[in-house]
Parts: C-alpha cells; sequence; structure tokens
C-alpha cells in the first residue's frame, strides 16, 4: 500500500478468488458478500458465462478506437434502447463520466435555444461522481470541501420536493434540464413518493426541459426493473448508466432520446475507451444472463424477503428507524451513526457498508438465493443488535 495514494479507508482484507455471492481472502477465509462491489457485480463472482465470453472476446479483440465501427458497441446500443424506450448511446468508461456527458449534453442543448448561461437543477444528498462538473452537482459538502471553486449552472433543492422545483422554474429562466436519481444510493437508499418522477416529467415537458436520471446504481436490474424509472410510467430524456452494466469490467453509458438523442455532434464529446469490443461484450453478455435466468424477478424476490427478514428479526429493536428498498436495494437506517458495523461484520465474514453516515447499504449480487439471504439476515441480525445495545445516540 506504500506505493498507493491514500484515496480509500480500506477494510483490513484483500480478495484472491469468488464464486457467486462469495468471496475468498488471501488466507482462505470465506466472505458473503452483499455489496457487490457496491453495486456492480450483479452477476456475482467468476460468473461461468461472462468469464467465458470475455475471454473469448480477448482471444480476438480487446480495443481499436471509436475513429472505427465497433460492432458490439452498436449492438450494445441497440439492446439498451430496446429496453429502455430510447434512441441513441454514448459509451464511456465510469458512472461519473456518463453523468458528465450528460451535463454536456444539456449544457449545449440549452446553447442550442440561445440560453448563454444554461443551469441544471439538483439534488441534496445526491452522489453523481467526483470529476469537477459532478462533484459540484453532488449534494455533499463532505465531497465537495477542499476542490473549490466549484462550477456554476446548478440549482440545487431538496430531495423528493417538487414544489421547490417549481419554485426555481418561476425564478430561474436559464434551468435546462433537470438531475436526479430515482433512488439516492450514497444518500442512504433514499425513496421518494411514487408520483416524484411523474411529477418532475411533467415540469419538464412544460418547460421543454431535459429530465436527466442518474441510473448508475439503481440501473440494470438492480431494483426488479432494468431501469428505475421503470416503476413509473415516465421516459426520461437522458439516463446514465455504469456499475451492473459490466459486471465488473468498467463501462458507462448515456442514453438519450428525442431531442437530446440529436445534441452531440463529432468533436462535442468522446472518450479513448468507451464502448470498446471488451467492455460492450461484458454488457451483452451481463443483459442476456439477466434476461435467461430472470435475474429481474429474483432482484424483486431477495428483495422482498430479505427486507421482510430484517424487518421480523429487529422489530423489537430500538434504534432501527426503518428498513426500506427497492429490489436489491436496500437500506436499513439506524438512529446514530453506524460505521463501526463494516468492521463488526467484515470480523463474522459478512461484507457490507454504511452510507449517510447511519444506513447500512445492501446491494447484493442479484444471483444471491434464498439460503445465502436467508444466511445474510441470520448472519446481520444479531450484530446490528449487539452495536444498538451498547452504543448509546
Amino acid at each position: 500500500m506504500s506505493y498507493l495514494m491514500n484515496t480509500y479507508a480500506r477494510q483490513p482484507v484483500a480478495f484472491v478468488r469468488g464464486e457467486g455471492v462469495w468471496l475468498w481472502d488471501e488466507a482462505g477465509n470465506k466472505y458473503l458478500d452483499a455489496l457487490a462491489g457496491v453495486a456492480v457485480n450483479g452477476l456475482g463472482h467468476a460468473h461461468p458465462k461472462l468469464t467465458q465470453a470475455i475471454c473469448e472476446q480477448v482471444n480476438s479483440l480487446i480495443h481499436t478506437s471509436n475513429i472505427y465501427g465497433v460492432l458490439r458497441q452498436e449492438q450494445l446500443a441497440e439492446r439498451l434502447c430496446k429496453l429502455s424506450g430510447m434512441d441513441k448511446v454514448f459509451f464511456c468508461n465510469s458512472g461519473c463520466e456518463a453523468n458528465e456527458a450528460a451535463i454536456k449534453l444539456a449544457r449545449l442543448y440549452g446553447h442550442h435555444k440561445g440560453i448563454a448561461t444554461p443551469t441544471i437543477i439538483v439534488m441534496e444528498k445526491a452522489f453523481h461522481g467526483r470529476t469537477m462538473a459532478t462533484l459540484t452537482a453532488t449534494g455533499s459538502r463532505k465531497v465537495q470541501a477542499g476542490f473549490e471553486p466549484l462550477l456554476t449552472g446548478f440549482a440545487r433543492v431538496p430531495y423528493n420536493d417538487v414544489e421547490a422545483v417549481r419554485q426555481v422554474a418561476e425564478h430561474n429562466h436559464d434551468v435546462v434540464a433537470i438531475l436526479v436519481e430515482p433512488i439516492q444510493g450514497e444518500g442512504g437508499i433514499k425513496i421518494p413518493d411514487a408520483d416524484y418522477l411523474r411529477a418532475l416529467r411533467q415540469i419538464c415537458d412544460d418547460k421543454g426541459w431535459l429530465l436527466m436520471l442518474d441510473e448508475v446504481q439503481s440501473g440494470v436490474g438492480r431494483t426488479g426493473t432494468w431501469f428505475g424509472f421503470q416503476h413509473t410510467d415516465i421516459v426520461p430524456d437522458v439516463m446514465t448508466l455504469a456499475k451492473g452494466l459490466g459486471s465488473g469490467v468498467p463501462i458507462g453509458a448515456c442514453v438519450a432520446r428525442g431531442e437530446a438523442a440529436d445534441v452531440f455532434q463529432p468533436g462535442n464529446h468522446g472518450s479513448t475507451f468507451g464502448g470498446n469490443p471488451l467492455a460492450c461484450t461484458a454488457g451483452l453478455t451481463t443483459l442476456q444472463v439477466m434476461e435467461d435466468d430472470q435475474l429481474l424477478a429474483n432482484a424483486t424476490h431477495i428483495g422482498d424477503l430479505i427486507v421482510d427478514g430484517f424487518k421480523q428479526a429487529l422489530i423489537d429493536v430500538a434504534g432501527v428507524k426503518q428498513i426500506r428498498g427497492v429490489g436489491m436495494m436496500i437500506g436499513i437506517e439506524l438512529d446514530r451513526p453506524c460505521g463501526e458495523v463494516v468492521k463488526l461484520a467484515l470480523a463474522q465474514h459478512l461484507l457490507i457498508n454504511v452510507t449517510a453516515d447511519n444506513v447500512i447499504r445492501l446491494v447484493p449480487p442479484l444471483v444471491m438465493n434464498d439460503s445465502e439471504a436467508r444466511q445474510l439476515i441470520d448472519g446481520l441480525s444479531p450484530i446490528i443488535r449487539a452495536f444498538l445495545g451498547r452504543v448509546p445516540t
């Protein structure tokens, strides 16, 4: 570690192999993975179909360049558009790059409409990335601190507050888009009201704005539908993806429809590695396995099992404020900071994490089965009970 920049508060373990929802460390200890690389490894570890597809692609072609046609990229773009009801895709390497592309797209969209200083409405407690534009859009002073001056062109409102958006619309005539997560992941698995996205869609339609959904964490089956917005009857103008799309192979995507799909022209944006044959093979295989193995239905079933199981196990525990989730995107909110629970769980060979200081976040691989879900409930519930019993508010 002495040769690595000190950018992560790492846990004292390193893994050498995995299979399904299980990981093994250097000493041969076995861990139940309820974090999945932070909602990345939807197919779990070492999925045989993904491994085979990646190996075959590596043996033929890894990378050429976006100055040429990329067959796998075209195939993955078509698949994503058909699944989402959208029109065109730009590929990159990560979630923050996908969001950066969306921000650039919105600004260019505004300039095309004659708006000199295009503004994007963003949300408190949001997380969109760590590049300069995306950390400005992120609603966390902890993430932003030390990197000032931040960018202009963003108006921040509380999450799940439609009236606050209407107030901005009334007073700021430079707004061109709303950027919002269907479920706030880093913000604490915050689930908005059922009509929230529908109301934002209506405002955008009335004002000629773009509705841009950050589905980096909620997309690709995580919530039991292909994309989080599909729990409603709306479709965004722009959607960003990453995390689970490549099952661990880095890939991001900015998906758009209608007028937004044609904003970028040659020279406006680009990526050296984005959408190369290897990454797109991982994406195509991920989507195919999810369809073949009915992992969307499994995400709903296992997610409900986990939420209900924890509610039963912790029903009488003071200090548990709420247990909530959509599909396999689950939060257990406590009444106090609980970062220590991560270490306590690690000692019991359970991999979880804590976000928003007091929310235990569970985003397991979508391949988790009933038995493994019950092991998670039975293993973590006593840890939470013990922690709350000895740590005062």
